[in-house]
């Protein structure tokens, strides 16, 4: 007869049991350890690049900023040349785009979150401007060359890079407002329901407040963007050289607003850089670096007033 296995002892199991979960647990804490070191090894190496890029960047550009590389047009000789006319002409477009693509992108994503039916033909609109979000910007550019330009007769002007910018952030700022939406507690709506308000009255008086922090959010981070394309604006003829500024939106006669201004030739911030970098000499790629600088800048300064507004209106909301 063989032998019978003699029966473990219950605190013998047990032991065994616990040794087993705890070499698992630092087995996985090991991974974890591994995981968090390589992590931190790439963000610290991409601040590292970053940090030498806006240092080389900062070298040659900073002795080129003054007052006369603000109000001087561009030139042919280096140290006479500035950037009047593309951060005028950037305002301008920037201007354009937040106009169309702040009340299409806002009301887009209210509409698809708060009032369309959940159907096959809302999720395709999903699934489109998702989509949407990631197409190259030539794209958008040659869409514009065909729609505007061609089609609508609008020209290579201001108002036609403000549309196609526009339609640039449109996707971004539709996510974000949807985002921003969906976050609202559900019981806010049954509260304002439930005191006989309207769908447009809950909507317009305690949705959009709510998510009126990240909307915002969205909307700067889609503008910064737009600020800083280049290649949509040279496919619809946006000009590299130019020594004019476009019609002034106000004057002295009556209705003192004018719309001139939108049909005119213009060109912008990244689009002069361009210029410079190509041209064969030290003191334009100086001019191009400190173009870059002035571009770095006002993307900066408007994500710290995104911030800035999002805190002070998540500081009101708890109020």
């Amino acid at each position: 007869m063989s032998e019978q296995a003699l029966p473990m002892r219950p605190d013998a199991v047990e032991t065994m049991a616990q040794s087993a979960v705890d070499h698992g647990v630092r087995r996985r804490r090991r991974r974890e350890f591994v995981f968090m070191l390589c992590g931190l090894a790439a963000i610290t190496f991409a601040l590292l690049m970053l940090s030498l890029l806006l240092l080389d960047l900062a070298w040659h550009g900073l002795p080129r900023l003054s007052w006369d590389f603000f109000w001087n047009f561009p030139s042919r000789r280096a140290s006479q040349a500035g950037i009047l006319s593309a951060w005028v002409g950037s305002l301008l477009v920037i201007l354009v785009t937040a106009f169309f693509a702040v009340i299409l992108g806002v009301s887009s994503g209210l509409y698809l979150e708060e009032y369309a039916p959940k159907n096959w033909l809302t999720n395709l609109i999903e699934i489109n401007v998702n989509n949407l979000a990631g197409v190259p910007s030539i794209v958008y550019g040659l869409l514009a060359l065909g729609l505007f330009v061609y089609g609508l007769g609008t020209g290579r002007s201001i108002l036609t890079a403000g549309l196609t910018l526009a339609l640039l952030i449109l996707p971004i700022i539709i996510v974000a407002t949807r985002e921003a939406v969906r976050a609202v507690p559900q019981t806010l709506r049954e509260a304002a329901f439930g005191i006989g308000a309207t769908r447009w009255q809950v909507t317009r008086d305690h949705v959009l407040p709510a998510a009126l922090p990240g909307v915002l959010t969205g909307v700067i981070i889609g503008i910064s963007r737009a600020l800083g394309e280049t290649a949509p604006l040279i496919t619809i003829g946006a000009l590299t050289f130019i020594a004019f500024l476009p019609a002034p939106p106000i004057t002295s006669q009556f209705p003192f607003i004018s719309f001139e201004w939108l049909f005119d030739g213009f060109t912008v911030l990244p689009i002069q850089a361009f210029n410079w970098i190509s041209r064969p000499g030290s003191d334009f790629h100086a001019n191009a670096a400190a173009a870059g600088l002035v571009l770095l800048a006002i993307t900066l300064l408007m994500n710290g007033v995104a911030i800035w507004l999002r805190y002070r209106l998540r500081k009101k909301l708890q109020w």
